[in-house]
């Protein structure tokens, strides 16, 4: 999958913002306030979707604390159709795929496959991945 250059804050209606220390138990606290998101405005969306949604979102949190090592923010917004979840961290490392193997290498193809649009904005201060999921 190409990745589209995103504009610096790609989500269309915030719903909420969370700023993320990085550190021990930052990830469950994401999907947690993630999980209470979807039940109170998509419980509407199907079971499998709140799963598909909080899978990435975990995926894309767990990149940001393991390959940009600090703090990160993660913003969910209500789409006509959907989600979009924009994660920062402080790399301009654009995310890759790599052969999975025993440290990791399954989570990004894992976002590719259940995104419906996946976008990253990189400048000097760090990135953003910007993922659309349908319902």
């Amino acid at each position: 999958m190409e990745l589209q250059q995103a504009g610096p804050h790609d989500a269309r209606t915030a719903g909420v913002c969370l700023d993320l220390d990085g550190g021990p138990g930052c990830i469950a606290v994401a999907r947690d306030v993630l999980a209470a998101f979807l039940r109170e405005r998509a419980s509407h969306a199907h079971h499998p979707f709140h799963a598909d949604v909080v899978l990435v979102a975990s995926e894309l949190a767990t990149n940001a604390v393991r390959h940009a090592g600090g703090p990160f923010s993660l913003e969910l917004g209500l789409l006509p159709d959907g989600i979009g979840i924009a994660v920062r961290d402080s790399s301009p490392a654009l995310p890759r795929s790599r052969p999975a193997d025993g440290t990791g290498g399954r989570g990004w193809p894992i976002v590719e496959s259940l995104a419906r649009q996946v976008s990253v904005f990189s400048d000097d201060d760090g990135k953003t991945v910007y993922v659309e999921l349908a319902w």
